[in-house]
């Protein structure tokens, strides 16, 4: 299977934009996400479920996935796993309200790039995004 890269994306000073996927079961917080990322310039894909993600990553690349673990359905931990058996994942952040070590762990294990605990201040969010997408 070829490797997909990102559809490029320029703003109207023809910078390439990253696209960056959001998936998280609460609307209020993907909205405040996606306008925060879209305020510092990028793309944002907003998703609520699981299968949502895993089916348009089928489709398209993304730069970065920042991913709630705690879904109803699909959780975070199963779309890491699904994710790792893609052939060119991209990165993930994993965002959560649940601090638990083992969470952490259980994550970083299936190959996020980093976790961040709820509420995540705008820069240190930011700057793992920027960390992500660079690797």
């Amino acid at each position: 299977m070829a490797v997909r890269s990102p559809a490029p994306h320029t703003d109207r000073m023809g910078r390439t934009k990253r696209v960056i996927a959001i998936l998280d079961d609460e609307e209020h917080y993907r909205r405040a996400l996606s306008r925060l990322l879209k305020a510092h310039g990028y793309d944002v894909a907003s998703f609520s479920a699981g299968e949502e993600l895993i089916a348009e990553v089928a489709q398209r690349a993304f730069d970065c996935v920042l991913l709630d673990l705690h879904m109803p359905g699909m959780t975070g931990f199963d779309v890491l796993a699904r994710l790792r058996g893609q052939p060119a994942p991209p990165p993930v952040i994993v965002i959560t309200a649940h601090d638990d070590p083992d969470f952490v762990k259980r994550a970083l294990d299936l190959d996020a790039f980093e976790c961040q605990s709820k509420p995540v201040p705008s820069p240190i969010l930011l700057g793992a995004i920027e960390r992500a997408c660079a690797r």
